[in-house]
């Protein structure tokens, strides 16, 4: 048995803020922008949390995949972005749904999270513990974002995408995940500090900061390692997979990636310039897409791949 997606969801908060709405409140413009990301505009969430926007996704995956809540053993949503330290925001989605018999935990690795979170759902699913599964890939990004530092605020935007999942005879054909803490310190977002015992002090939480050349040399070096890693490793020729669907991060990384892997541009679908960087929804908001405008069939291959934070990276081959 294997893990096959049998439905697929997404939801983008409604405030879509363009770059030219960047440009009045820090020094960039429209033309800056696109030419060095690709990105246009992005949703931003106003009152909305990352448990909402991860429930909405679950709920539009359900309907697509026409099963009840009551189905679902286990819910892992994959965040940067939660809305509490604890209760986790999986249990929060449980509740929002009711899938009352389900587990739910979150797991956190950056814009790779969904792909960790359906890689470890697989290891469940196939160890035949649990039957059905969801996966959710849910940030708030602009709650972590520096809107005064251009380097990093054009980036991100907010949303959920989500997937239903289930131990079938087809599905995940191969998976990979890395990881390389040595480089921890080139992407990274403070989070709340230990000190107001010791020193009386309120602990401040830190923004997102980002070494923006070593994370573009990183990705375009180890996702093509990990994609012909899990090609070579399931006996698969590169020019059977229709899409490399990825993390939507910057289109020049497409475009190098692209390159060394020797595939058009056509095969890696990107919506970054609708959405921006949505760190662990990217991945599950452009395959929803994809799914919803019927460009998927049965038994097409695609291979879904993150690269973000930690940092973290990996790749999962797919049956359709």
């Amino acid at each position: 048995m294997t893990t096959k997606i049998i439905g697929t969801g997404s939801y983008v908060p409604e405030r879509v803020v363009s770059n030219d709405d960047l440009a009045k409140v820090v020094e960039t413009s429209d033309e800056w922008i696109q030419s060095r990301t690709g990105i246009r505009e992005r949703r931003i969430a106003d009152c909305e949390g990352t448990s909402e926007l991860a429930a909405k996704a679950a709920a539009a995956a359900m309907e697509n995949a026409g099963i009840e809540a009551s189905e679902i053993d286990i819910i892992i949503l994959a965040t940067s972005s939660p809305d509490n330290c604890f209760p986790n925001g999986a249990c929060e989605v449980q509740a929002a749904i009711g899938a009352e018999n389900a587990v739910a935990f979150d797991i956190s690795a950056a814009c790779t999270g969904f792909v960790y979170a359906l890689n470890t759902m697989h290891a469940f699913l196939k160890s035949g513990l649990y039957q059905t599964g969801l996966v959710i890939g849910a940030d708030v990004m602009s709650k972590l974002t520096d809107w005064t530092d251009r380097g990093t605020c054009v980036l991100f935007g907010d949303g959920a995408g989500a997937a239903v999942v289930r131990a079938e005879e087809s599905g995940i054909v191969r998976m990979v995940m890395k990881a390389d803490g040595k480089k921890s310190h080139v992407l990274t977002c403070k989070a709340r500090t230990s000190e107001n015992f010791s020193t009386g002090k309120t602990p401040e939480l830190g923004y997102t900061a980002m070494d923006g050349q070593e994370v573009f040399k990183f990705a375009v070096k180890k996702v093509p390692e990990c994609v012909r890693q899990v090609l070579e490793e399931s006996g698969t020729d590169i020019e059977e997979i229709k899409y490399f669907v990825m993390h939507q991060a910057n289109y020049r990384i497409f475009e190098s990636i692209a390159k060394r892997l020797k595939v058009s541009m056509e095969r890696i679908p990107m919506n970054m310039d609708r959405y921006g960087n949505t760190s662990g929804a990217s991945v599950p908001i452009m395959l929803d897409e994809l799914n919803r405008e019927g460009k998927l069939q049965p038994g097409d291959k695609l291979i879904l791949s993150g690269f973000g934070a930690g940092l973290t990276w990996g790749a999962t081959l797919i049956e359709w």
